[in-house]
């Protein structure tokens, strides 16, 4: 195992066992939501849930993902750097993007309700799946021609806006994006996770200026949060092409499945 993993699994469990029974668990949702959601998005459908079943305010809850998601992606961006995966001017673009978005959208979600959001979601989440069915062949290694994206920020912003605003889906949203311009699936991760920074990072700017963090939840999420977006690395090359497709779609059916009964 590579050693940067250890040291930082070790410095996160090592902060973990610090806090109270809550903030293990805390942790043990974070690991299982991170490691879920940096394969294929869809880490929302066991945070947010999860945060309230033990007793956390909704608000609480959203502004306490953002900050958790925000240092996972951190910390996977670290990780690709370090092993030259993803170069750096790449890396500057997207998260000045995804900021921006980010931003917007939890502006734009104070002055929406819940339902509208709900509604958005699912219509785009049905055309996400429509999208993922339809799209036979995924491409195993990447076609990096990143000068034909330079005109086509618009879409990473946007997702970055839900993301921020929202979130359901928008990791998966984001994988599909960069699937869609022949990225490979493990490149299309890698590249989801810097966007996820940005968006996270502009969103809890906001909501942190609300007064709904708090930190004992917000740093146990993250420390579980870290651990299992490094472990979602670790296992993300070694994932089939078809195994990754059909995570995918399983994730998108539940998302869809969660939106809907909100709706109703």
């Amino acid at each position: 195992m590579k050693k940067s993993f250890i040291l930082i699994v070790s410095f996160a469990i090592v902060i973990g066992l610090f806090y109270t029974k809550l903030s293990m668990t805390l942790v043990g949702i974070g690991i299982i939501a991170a490691f879920i959601g940096t394969l294929a998005g869809g880490g929302g459908l066991i945070t947010i849930p999860a945060m309230m079943l033990v007793g956390i305010p909704i608000q609480t809850s959203i502004a306490t993902n953002k900050f958790s998601s925000g240092i996972a992606a951190l910390s996977s961006i670290f990780y690709l750097l370090y092993h030259q995966e993803l170069r750096l001017t790449s890396i500057i673009k997207y998260v000045a993007v995804a900021i921006s978005g980010g931003i917007c959208g939890a502006l734009l979600t104070v002055s929406m309700s819940e339902k509208t959001m709900n509604i958005i979601a699912c219509i785009l989440l049905i055309f996400a799946l429509f999208v993922t069915l339809k799209n036979r062949e995924w491409t195993v290694s990447s076609e990096e021609n990143d000068t034909k994206h330079n005109n086509r920020f618009w879409q990473p912003f946007l997702i970055a806006a839900y993301d921020g605003g929202f979130g359901p889906g928008s990791s998966t949203f984001s994988i599909l994006y960069y699937l869609r311009y022949h990225y490979s699936y493990i490149k299309a991760v890698q590249l989801t996770r810097v966007l996820i920074f940005g968006s996270c990072t502009g969103a809890f700017l906001v909501f942190y200026q609300t007064g709904f963090i708090q930190w004992e939840y917000a740093i146990a999420m993250a420390v579980g949060s870290i651990i299992g977006s490094q472990l979602g690395l670790l296992v993300l090359p070694k994932i089939p092409i078809k195994a990754a497709k059909i995570l995918l779609i399983v994730i998108i059916s539940l998302l869809l499945i969660q939106v809907t009964i909100k709706i109703i």
